[in-house]
């Protein structure tokens, strides 16, 4: 069945498919306030460091590792390893719990869209405050719902056409789209006074302290393990999204271009996207009175709150950067949903295979969709914490880094636990099982890049390590431990 198997149309489709899957909410609202509070541009400094040295490998890594096999997650660590076999089922659990709250923050910008569209219909109408519609918004399930379903139906009728028919279209008009309209959002948020603040807040080192942003400079492990954390989950790493993107490419293309390609890119829109945000948020805080250590840069509320409340600012015209800055976040959304819906519609398409069948695509999404609506509307109707469902919530289990939400929950089990553990085996396996020169040899394919070295000592030192340090630390963050 290996020859029924889907492919990439194109170099270009698979590449702006690849940035799609890593541009998405991480780069919007995580990236630049993780940059802030950890020191501005030391934090990008560490970011870029970790970028090449761990980052690149497992980007190389991921993608040498599916085109290799021909296979999705399970199948290429079942093909490839004895001992390590299993980190295949990590690879799809991680998108799958990631879309069960990834889904309903889609769903959240398409409301955002959608009002702001009505405002810009009806001026002159009574318009709340992004807070009084954030709680609004929260504490309405049956919406939430509904905008979560509306979500995944869009991410359904993508993934339906298969790798080239669906993913790659979308991608190919996506990623230009979001571009352009990021670009326009940056114009004008850098022409908001007191927008400079904002630049510095994210490229001065220590003028997020000196100004009042935060109380103290972070630790440099803390620094470490937050621009590590937002690293690997800003680029797709070890959610099975490059494995199975890699599965699809051609032996003829050059994967150490690609992925380098990949990851500047990456790097570039989260840069871009904090230039957009971060200026205007903190802008609109100054000329509201409010003070530097209140307004809110991370996180849901600063785009569903403060953002909101920059485009009101704005007059008649906010109601119009609006609807584009939402839905270029749906784009970005909807690109890096699409991803992780198939890394697991791909685990059952060949498993069909397997079996000397062929598998029904549009069936086998549907089902995908529907068993994440399922989790998706468990964390819907808890509305951050917002309608009181959350079961474990009245202990915690004794843990202070959640915020008794499901969203949280679902959060630290992904991103908190099983990705950058999958990282890490996934770095022992290539390192110390199957060695290096086994991917070395598909990574030769299609690029003559003398990498070998570099590529070798990366995976067997820089890259454990890096990702065991991260692993410490979301593990510090999500349970509050105080390690760092």
């Amino acid at each position: 069945m290996e020859q029924n198997r889907g492919s990439w149309g194109s170099n270009l489709g698979f590449l702006l498919a690849a940035i799609g899957s890593a541009v998405g909410l991480g780069n919007i609202w995580g990236f630049p306030y993780k940059m802030g509070k950890s020191g501005g541009f030391t934090f990008l400094l560490i970011y870029l460091l970790l970028a090449v040295f761990v980052g690149f490998i497992i980007m190389m890594g991921e993608l040498s590792l599916g085109r290799k096999t021909g296979k999705g997650t399970v199948g290429a660590y079942h093909t490839m390893s004895k001992k390590f076999k299993w980190i295949g089922w990590l690879a799809v659990f991680s998108p799958f719990v990631i879309m069960s709250f990834y889904s309903v923050l889609g769903g959240y910008c398409i409301e955002y869209m959608s009002l702001n569209l009505s405002n810009l219909a009806f001026a002159g109408a009574e318009i709340k405050t992004g807070s009084d519609l954030f709680g609004a918004m929260l504490t309405n399930p049956f919406g939430c719902v509904m905008f979560t379903l509306l979500f995944l139906l869009i991410c359904y009728l993508i993934n339906r056409g298969g790798v080239s028919g669906g993913i790659e279209k979308f991608n190919k008009v996506g990623m230009p789209a979001l571009f352009v309209m990021l670009v326009i959002i940056i114009i004008r948020s850098l022409t908001l006074p007191g927008a400079m603040e904002g630049l510095k807040f994210m490229f001065v080192p220590g003028y997020a302290v000196k100004a009042g942003f935060i109380a103290e400079a972070p630790k440099f492990a803390t620094v470490l393990a937050t621009a590590g954390g937002q690293m690997f989950f800003s680029l797709s790493l070890a959610m099975g999204a490059m494995i199975t993107y890699g599965s699809y490419l051609s032996k003829q293309e050059d994967l150490v271009k690609n992925s380098a390609i990949i990851v500047v890119a990456d790097t570039i829109v989260a840069t871009m996207a904090g230039i957009a945000v971060i200026p205007a948020a903190v802008a609109n805080g100054i000329q509201n009175g409010i003070p530097l250590n209140e307004i809110a840069l991370g996180g849901p509320s600063l785009l569903f709150v403060t953002l909101q409340d920059v485009f009101q600012a704005m007059g008649t015209v906010g109601p119009l950067f609006g609807v584009i800055f939402y839905l270029l976040v749906l784009i970005a959304a909807i690109s890096s949903a699409i991803s992780l819906i198939e890394v697991v519609v791909t685990y059952f398409m060949d498993r069909a295979a397997e079996k000397g069948k062929e598998g029904n695509r549009p069936k086998v999404v549907l089902l995908v969709c529907l068993a994440i609506m399922v989790e998706a509307a468990l964390v819907a109707v808890d509305g951050l914490g917002s309608n009181g469902i959350w079961v474990p919530g009245q202990a915690s289990f004794g843990i202070q880094g959640w915020n008794d939400c499901w969203l949280d929950f679902m959060d630290m089990m992904s991103e908190g636990i099983a990705m950058p553990l999958g990282a890490l085996l996934m770095s022992l396996m290539v390192g110390w099982e199957i060695k290096p020169k086994s991917l070395l040899d598909e990574i030769h394919q299609g690029s003559n890049a003398r990498i070998d070295g570099f590529f070798s000592f990366c995976m067997k030192f820089i890259v454990p390590l890096g990702m065991l340090l991260i692993l410490v630390g979301q593990i510090d963050t999500f349970f509050s431990l105080g390690i760092f």
